[in-house]
């Protein structure tokens, strides 16, 4: 055998280990429990947590315009933390308009504090019971956050769901919560059909709304439920202003300033829709292209 022949076997070899050590079974003590934040990983069809020792955080100060909604979420949150009663939390609406930064902001608020955030990806929700028998004996509090919802009601990953919400016998685990995110109001798609009233649809379905009661159900399982909405233009405008000077620039008199927002309302009719992530976008296109110049012109 050359040696070239040797690597290409001893190559393989470690392959056919690593996948193989992927099937055993794994403990508690294979996580690093460190970290503030998790992602479920799923590799060869075995899921693991992996720690994120610099995850991507959210200040509370820089969400805007969602009061109301920030406030519910951080008591609910804080509840939790203490030990104290608290429901799982959906929130659904308009996209960009702050929901996932809304979790991450609670992670830094409450971080040192013994919370931790495990991200699941939606087609690894089946995936639930195992992540609670890994953390429901640990002294931390466990968020399980899911985002972008939308599935439908045959997934594995929905019913999987619905358990964790239900808090069966074998998948209720006290220090353990769902926060979940979705465009959807129920987070399944709805169709004409699901309205048909009593008559028959095409699979002779005998009770069809029983459909729409189904698809509804799995939202009323989270206790705190909100809503987001796009946002008003002068809102708008603030969160402009406020990410602006973020990155450090001030616009130098109030002509700039009217030029700022002339252009951010101009950005966000090409993009057809106002929100906090178009004006993040907004922000850093136009600050740039200010520093961009100044640096052009001192050379």
């Amino acid at each position: 055998m050359s040696s070239s022949q040797l690597e290409h076997t001893l190559a393989q070899l470690s392959e056919t280990l690593e996948r193989a050590q992927l099937l055993l079974p794994r403990t508690t003590q294979d996580v690093d429990w460190s970290a503030q934040a998790y992602v479920w990983q799923v590799r060869y069809g075995r899921g693991f947590l992996q720690a994120l020792h610099q995850p991507r955080l959210q200040e509370l100060d820089d969400l805007l315009s969602i009061d109301r909604q920030k406030q519910a979420v951080l008591d609910n949150t804080e509840q939790f933390v203490c030990g104290l009663p608290a429901n799982h939390v959906l929130l659904t609406g308009a996209r960009g308009t702050g929901k996932s930064s809304l979790v991450r902001a609670c992670l830094a608020r409450f971080g040192a504090h013994g919370l931790r955030v495990i991200e699941v990806d939606r087609l690894d929700l089946h995936h639930l019971p195992e992540i609670v028998d890994l953390v429901r004996e640990r002294a931390e509090r466990f968020i399980v956050f899911c985002d972008d919802l939308t599935f439908d009601a045959q997934d594995s990953g929905y019913k999987a769901l619905k358990t964790i919400l239900d808090g069966s016998f074998n998948g209720y685990a006290e220090n353990v919560l769902v926060y979940a995110t979705s465009n959807r109001r129920h987070m399944v798609p709805e169709y004409d059909t699901d309205n048909v009233g009593y008559s028959h649809p095409s699979d002779h379905e005998l009770h069809p709304s029983e459909t729409v009661e189904e698809k509804i159900a799995l939202s009323e399982r989270f206790g705190l439920w909100l809503s987001f909405y796009p946002f008003k233009q002068d809102d708008y405008l603030t969160i402009v202003d406020t990410a602006v000077r973020r990155l450090g620039y001030t616009p130098a008199n109030d002509a700039e300033f009217e030029e700022m927002r002339t252009a951010a309302l101009q950005f966000t009719l090409e993009r057809g829709s106002r929100s906090a992530r178009i004006a993040q976008h907004f922000a850093r296109q136009w600050v740039g292209q200010k520093q961009l110049r100044t640096k052009r012109n001192a050379e």
